[in-house]
């Protein structure tokens, strides 16, 4: 189900909680809500749903993926970069990094490890941050 985008700072400014496999249909929703969005969203938190959950859903080329309980254990080359986001108006300039390994569960609860790079671990870093309440 495609749902409403949370736009209140103080909402999205909360940590997100692990999430459980209780939490499956919010990864459905977000990846719903981050498909009706792909003219101008490349990824999506949970929170900018409404849902304090460690979830995020991301574009990954054509594809969009949910990461839930996303942990970022290695990174490497560092940059500079402007983003934006849905939720909240505005540019941020941030650093990120070029290629990170990140540990996670898929949408069915199972474990993975996987490096990701370029714009796709970009987006990653950017929804992780919303699930730790960093706001743009």
């Amino acid at each position: 189900m495609v749902r409403e985008i949370m736009h209140d700072p103080l909402f999205l400014a909360q940590k997100s909680e692990p999430a459980t496999e209780m939490d499956k249909p919010i990864a459905i929703d977000l990846l719903d809500t981050l498909r009706a969005h792909l003219k101008h969203c490349v990824g999506m938190a949970a929170n900018m749903i409404g849902e304090t959950k460690n979830i995020i859903a991301v574009c990954k080329g054509n594809k969009q993926i949910i990461l839930i309980n996303p942990t970022i254990i290695q990174k490497s080359k560092p940059y500079p970069t402007e983003e934006s986001c849905l939720s909240l108006p505005g540019i941020k300039k941030t650093i990120r990094y070029d290629v990170i390994e990140v540990e996670f569960q898929t949408i069915d609860f199972q474990k993975r490890k996987e490096k990701f790079t370029g714009w796709t671990a970009e987006i990653i870093q950017h929804e992780i941050d919303h699930c730790n309440g960093i706001l743009i």
